[in-house]
């Protein structure tokens, strides 16, 4: 038995529901059913999709304009749903929340908002 290989060992990727894990599920999710979120994110992905070819790395020939976008609300995304964390006392819930958004693929995030402007 003990040769038996782990079917879910930490270095298989985990999926949750086509997603790369369940946090990153639940923010996508946030974003999509969330009126002014889903408004919002779209906008921003408009905008760094516009703004990707004044990239310096585009410029210099290091990235492709759809790899600065992503990359760029990537950023975004982290920076400002991290930002809104409550700034409460130390607590096991809070840590718990700040890892949890570690684990957020936001790339994984920033690559759907972006193929939805494309629909």
């Amino acid at each position: 038995m003990a040769s038996q290989k782990n079917k879910t060992s930490p270095e298989r990727e985990r999926r949750c529901n086509g997603w790369t894990n369940d946090e990153t599920w639940v923010v996508a999710i946030w974003i999509r059913n969330h009126v002014g979120s889903r408004s919002y994110w779209r906008e921003q992905a408009t905008r760094q999709f516009r703004e990707a070819s004044n990239s310096e790395s585009v410029r210099n020939g290091l990235w492709s304009s759809a790899r600065a976008a992503r990359f760029q609300l990537a950023s975004q995304l982290k920076e400002e749903i991290q930002s809104a964390v409550p700034m409460a006392p130390a607590s096991v819930y809070l840590d718990l929340l700040r890892m949890s958004l570690d684990s957020v693929n936001w790339h994984e995030i920033a690559d759907n908002l972006l193929y939805e402007l494309d629909r």
